[in-house]
């Protein structure tokens, strides 16, 4: 395990977009939209929900800390809010996750956080008390199991084409 440290989240965070251009954009829906089974996202579901999530999770629930609202529970975050969104196409779903993604390091770039401010807390309503840092070392840690999840379901469709190789395909197992 290595410590949390800003500067190494926001190097994470900020190759998330491009990972998915790189992966994703150009490929047939049959990869892009396919999903492990009932009740679980499609590699076009997670973008969507990255999206959702940068406009009312990570930088919302961190001003919401640093204005010193710490014993208000935080808005609940709708993990599926994207499900009802009208269909678009891929590129443009990565391309606005980039440019939120882009203004949301840069305003927490700007905030110039201080190893005191990492520590101050808010209410996850579920969760109880959490910190600033656990706060943004959780969206760094969310974008990483996004990733991996994109890799299993994508592996996933070749699960009865790889035959007896499944067994050693670890994504193909979970």
């Amino acid at each position: 395990m290595i410590p949390f440290a800003l500067s190494d989240a926001i190097e994470i965070l900020s190759r998330t977009p491009t990972i998915l251009e790189a992966w994703l954009i150009g490929l047939p829906e049959r990869w892009t939209h396919s999903n492990e089974g009932p009740d679980t996202f499609s590699p076009y579901d997670v973008v969507g929900h990255l999206i959702h999530g940068e406009k009312t999770d990570w930088m919302v629930r961190a001003r919401h800390i640093l204005e010193g609202r710490g014993d208000e529970p935080f808005e609940p975050f709708d993990r599926f809010a994207m499900l009802d969104w009208p269909e678009r196409p891929l590129a443009e779903l990565v391309g606005e996750l980039n440019m939120l993604r882009q203004a949301n390091l840069a305003e927490l770039r700007a905030m110039e956080l201080t190893d005191a401010d990492l520590e101050r807390t808010g209410t996850h309503p579920e969760l109880g008390r959490v910190t600033l840092g656990q706060l943004l070392a959780t969206w760094a840690a969310h974008d990483l199991g996004h990733l991996r999840q994109i890799g299993r379901c994508m592996a996933k469709q070749y699960r009865d084409a790889v035959g007896p190789w499944r067994a050693y395909i670890g994504a193909m197992n979970e």
